[in-house]
């Protein structure tokens, strides 16, 4: 028989067993309600996921359809073009060797216009054979490969344009090489999956209550990141423009206050006749950004060293262009330490494209790229269309008022309306104030 407080503690016990069996039913609940609540989340999720892969797919192979009628005809001229062009560029080449040795044809191999001219012929002969592969891959639709083979004919193309504009200035040549450009981003915007798939998932998250991961991630700043991992940005025509755009101002803003500081004196430094842009920065920023993406996690001091050797030598090519184009100098660095290339980039300012590369990968790009995502999806490609429409024509007028500059200098006719009116509105005075780093001398470049 129990006694009183063995009484108390059997139930003290049974009170403490119903009150962890109590626990144990309720933990149980909690974890029931957990992970139904996870799989419902993920059930939705997935679908989510699959709505906008769904759609994405779907719009895409819409888009595509809409673009094989068009992409085709093109791709039946580029072919053409290309099968008319290697046996063309090969039999001048051919015939050329010919004259050369049997006496016919005398030149000077350490001439510049015969180096540029050679330059050309090899380079023409490249892009003849480029559009061959282009052609072919548009005709049997092979979207994806046309999209890189795009972007690699249009670095052909620009490479083209260049030599043609040194050799004989504004002409057809360099305006065919506008209008291949044009077009080529045209298919690369239609044929890039990155750019289809992009479009498509912001018509469908237009229409979804599940984007709060979207919408995180554009807070963040993360569209627009190499969805590889392998770089930190995603190389395509948008992004590529926005980053030209930012370093043309960045690069001017930073130059004209580097030379008030130093040499007490403001200056303007534009490269452009409209606008605060610098090119020369511009380009530089992407050729930069192009090298370096994949090494945006990469030490710091690889970083320092890689800029700073790709930004020196850019900095010399388009000291020795500008040369050969215009006859025209716009920096010397012959006295500076290390100068090389005969003063075109030195030592200092291999320094300075070092430790520019370096903060530009570390620490603006990302900033830029929050920035790119701040315009509103439903203006992204009006917006960028109207500033690459106006920079282009910011950058041929440039150009022509450059190659009038050099044709008065140089003492030729200037009696087509072009050249009359680029006489009276950026004459040799206007040209001078406006790009006044620069001199001209048609002695020094490569026109035969």
């Amino acid at each position: 028989m129990k006694t009183a407080p063995d009484r108390e503690k059997s139930k003290s016990a049974v009170a403490d067993g119903q009150s962890s069996h109590s626990a144990q039913s309720s933990a149980i609940a909690l974890h029931e309600v957990a992970r139904s609540t996870a799989d419902a989340v993920a059930h939705s999720a997935t679908r989510a996921a699959e709505g906008v892969g769904g759609v994405s797919r779907d719009l895409a192979n819409r888009a595509s359809r809409h673009l094989t009628a068009i992409s085709r005809i093109y791709g039946v001229l580029v072919l053409l073009v290309g099968l008319v062009g290697v046996p063309y560029i090969g039999y001048v080449i051919v015939n050329g060797m010919h004259k050369f040795f049997t006496g016919l044809l005398h030149v000077d191999f350490l001439d510049l216009t015969f180096l540029l001219t050679c330059s050309g012929t090899v380079i023409s002969l490249i892009d003849a054979g480029a559009l061959i592969v282009f052609g072919v891959m548009l005709l049997r639709d092979m979207r994806k490969y046309a999209a890189r083979w795009a972007y690699a004919l249009m670095a052909v193309t620009v490479a083209q344009g260049m030599l043609s504009l040194a050799l004989q200035g504004l002409g057809i040549g360099v305006g065919l090489s506008v209008l291949q450009i044009v077009i080529l981003v045209a298919l690369a915007i239609a044929l890039d999956p990155g750019l289809i798939g992009e479009r498509a998932v912001r018509r469908k998250l237009k229409r979804m209550d599940e984007h709060d991961e979207y919408v995180e991630a554009k807070a963040r700043g993360m569209l627009g990141r190499d969805p590889s991992g392998k770089g930190y940005i995603e190389l395509n025509v948008f992004n590529v423009f926005w980053l030209f755009m930012v370093g043309c101002v960045i690069g001017l803003v930073v130059e004209e206050i580097y030379h008030l500081i130093f040499f007490n004196e403001w200056q303007d430094r534009a490269g452009l006749v409209w606008g605060p842009f610098s090119p020369i920065y511009g380009f530089g920023v992407v050729v930069l950004t192009m090298c370096l993406n994949r090494l945006w996690h990469a030490n710091a001091v690889l970083i320092f060293f890689a800029s700073a050797l790709i930004g020196g030598a850019f900095e010399a090519f388009v000291s020795w262009f500008m040369q050969v184009a215009f006859g025209i100098i716009a920096w010397n660095y012959a006295g500076d330490w290390f100068a090389l290339f005969g003063g075109r980039t030195s030592g200092k300012y291999m320094i300075f494209w070092g430790l520019a590369g370096l903060i530009w990968l570390r620490e603006l790009l990302p900033r830029l790229l929050k920035f790119i995502n701040l315009i509103p999806w439903k203006w992204r490609y009006a917006l960028t269309a109207v500033a690459l429409a106006l920079m282009l024509i910011d950058i041929v007028v440039t150009l022509m008022a450059l190659d009038c500059w050099y044709g008065r200098v140089a003492g030729l006719p200037q009696t087509s309306p072009v050249a009359r009116f680029f006489g009276e509105h950026f004459d040799d005075s206007v040209m001078q104030q406006r790009f006044q780093t620069m001199s001209i001398n048609p002695k020094w470049s490569g026109r035969g």
